[in-house]
């Protein structure tokens, strides 16, 4: 599918949330194979900018982009940004959200937006602008990043859950109405790396609990990326790499 990449899409992604950790992996495994990369950060400017010299490192041309995704005007900026720095966008992976618990007995409209603007909201406004933005010669891809928890719903993380559920969902509806020039697929990650509100120990014993008793990798979900992007035929599909994650009922 080489031919696909290069002569229909515009070789240049932006990655949301991309200074560091699964972004960060995403877009050095895009720029193995030849994409620039535009490095979306909002307050980790230092890590950004190790990314981007990490990159241009591989021969591709990268720069940092920032953007609060929760503010309405550096939102509505960010892809013009990008493509003034670096061309047009022909790939665009939503990665970055906000991952806190709240319940039904402490959810709060403040807790609702926290999640609901960066997570849904945002990826949303993205994939409009990404679709009204392409050249009308190219075709483009979209991913975003999801949560297995989407097909293994549990009681914990209630904004959050419900933020990814409405991306899982707008996945499917964005494949239809963007269909054939836009691809629109998910990737449903596991536990990949400790989050904030774990410490190793209870990182380790989920990962145990997994049908194949590992953590995945940040690398395995930049392969699912590589993968989809160059999947000429697969839209409206999400992947999970989770190590068998959303088999095992809590």
């Amino acid at each position: 599918m080489a031919n696909y990449i290069d002569q229909l899409l515009p070789k240049t992604a932006l990655v949301t949330g991309s200074s560091r950790r699964v972004g960060k992996a995403i877009a050095m495994a895009l720029a193995s194979k030849g994409w620039n990369i535009a490095v979306h950060y909002d307050n980790s400017a230092d890590e950004a900018e190790a990314t981007v010299r990490n990159l241009r490192n591989l021969g591709v041309n990268a720069e940092p982009i920032r953007a609060n995704l929760a503010d309405t005007s550096q939102l509505k900026a960010l892809i013009l940004q990008c493509e003034i720095a670096l061309g047009p966008i022909g790939l665009l992976v939503n990665n970055a959200s906000i991952f806190e618990q709240d319940s039904l007995v402490t959810v709060t409209r403040a807790s609702w937006d926290r999640h609901m603007i960066p997570n849904l909201w945002a990826p949303i406004f993205l994939m409009q602008d990404f679709a009204t933005r392409l050249p009308k010669k190219n075709e483009g891809v979209i991913i975003n990043i999801i949560d297995q928890k989407v097909w293994n719903l549990n009681d914990k993380f209630l904004s959050y859950t419900l933020s990814k559920v409405g991306l899982w969902a707008a996945t499917r509806i964005l494949a239809l109405e963007l269909a054939p020039r836009i691809r629109v697929n998910g990737i449903g990650p596991g536990p990949i790396l400790p989050n904030i509100h774990q410490d190793k120990e209870e990182f380790d014993r989920q990962s145990q609990a997994t049908p194949l008793q590992h953590n995945p990798t940040p690398d395995e979900v930049a392969d699912a990326v590589i993968f989809l992007v160059s999947a000429h035929s697969v839209t409206g599909q999400m992947i999970a790499v989770d190590s068998g994650q959303h088999l095992v009922c809590y």
